[in-house]
């Protein structure tokens, strides 16, 4: 059993294998006993289901703590604190697209699994490559750093607009190259339709395929932020990809929840955005300020989780009576 000793990135490969039966037994288990019928899903619900997987990560994290040590465990918990966060507007815009291609609520749910799973796999990518550049350059790094700070002000003086997904060239393109079909056939992404010229059966999309795609292509632009945001917190693989992916699996829970109340987390925005700058300036700061020593991880977290939260309670506290809070920002 050698082979299970074996170094993967880094990491034991029986840490991976370990990791990977985690997600495979939460996805059955949602599936497979949770939600084996479609249907829509209640703020209470999603509320417990959102717990669950929040407790699952934590108690996921107290093992790498337990496995690595309290440096990668702290660096874990940023991590995944970080992409949980950067997710709300993940919701933002995979409700907008669900309402364009007009997806009723207990279908959404199917469509979000696969497209997390597609998720598990793209992240995947993404962040191998990312060690992969880290590794032969560390020099990258800044590069990220710069990124996330640009971003992170860029994203504080942003007013507010909503992406018109109608005249996304990808929907373009599907609509020009493919048939889809006029309206939905429950879950089913693909099915059998009578070609009016030839009379023959052919192979048709449905428009919540099409939502699938856009949404897993939106997720590939979020990703841009938040993996470089990881790897600005650690470079250990296994960390990286793990706080990345453990924050993601209950982003379809946490959905219906934050689609309900999306308009009560106006602020958060602005903490994201400070969390993004601080994120990206902290290597800079330990590199060049530091002489190289590592930034206090449990500071770092520390700093993460009050901006987060300083950004949600002052969001409710502001949204309480259920007014608009964009005018009381003079510069939204």
């Amino acid at each position: 059993m050698d082979f299970l000793t074996a170094d993967l990135l880094g990491t034991p490969l029986w840490f991976w294998l370990a990791f990977a039966g985690l997600v495979l037994a939460l996805t059955a288990f949602d599936l497979g006993v949770l939600h084996k019928e479609d249907r829509a899903m209640g703020i209470g619900e999603s509320l417990r289901l959102t717990a669950f997987y929040i407790a699952i990560a934590l108690a996921f994290g107290a093992w790498v703590w337990a496995e690595k040590g309290a440096d990668m465990g702290m660096k874990y918990y940023t991590g995944f604190f970080i992409e949980k966060a950067l997710s709300i507007d993940n919701v933002f815009v995979i409700s907008l697209i669900f309402g364009v291609f007009a997806i009723p609520a207990k279908y959404q749910y199917r469509a979000l699994l696969w497209g997390i799973l597609a998720v598990i796999v793209l992240r995947g990518a993404m962040i191998a490559a990312g060690a992969a550049l880290v590794e032969q350059a560390y020099w990258v790094l800044y590069i990220f750093a710069a990124f996330l700070v640009f971003t992170g002000i860029r994203m504080f003086f942003a007013g507010d607009h909503e992406p018109d997904v109608a005249k996304n060239p990808v929907v373009k393109w599907i609509s020009t190259h493919m048939r889809v079909t006029r309206g939905l056939h429950g879950e089913r992404f693909f099915v059998k339709e009578t070609d009016a010229r030839s009379g023959k059966l052919v192979t048709a999309v449905t428009p919540l395929f099409v939502a699938l795609v856009v949404i897993n292509l939106a997720d590939l632009v979020f990703a841009v932020d938040s993996v470089p945001a990881i790897f600005a917190i650690t470079t250990d693989t296994f960390v990286v990809y793990t706080s990345n992916i453990m924050a993601i699996l209950g982003l379809r829970a946490l959905y219906f929840a934050l689609a309900a109340m999306i308009h009560r987390f106006y602020y958060l925005k602005y903490a994201l955005a400070a969390v993004l700058v601080f994120i990206g300036s902290k290597i800079f700061v330990s590199d060049f300020l530091m002489a190289g020593a590592k930034f206090p991880p449990v500071l770092s977290l520390g700093v993460t989780a009050a901006l987060i939260a300083g950004g949600v309670g002052y969001s409710l506290w502001m949204t309480r009576h259920g007014e608009d809070a964009a005018p009381h920002l003079p510069f939204a």
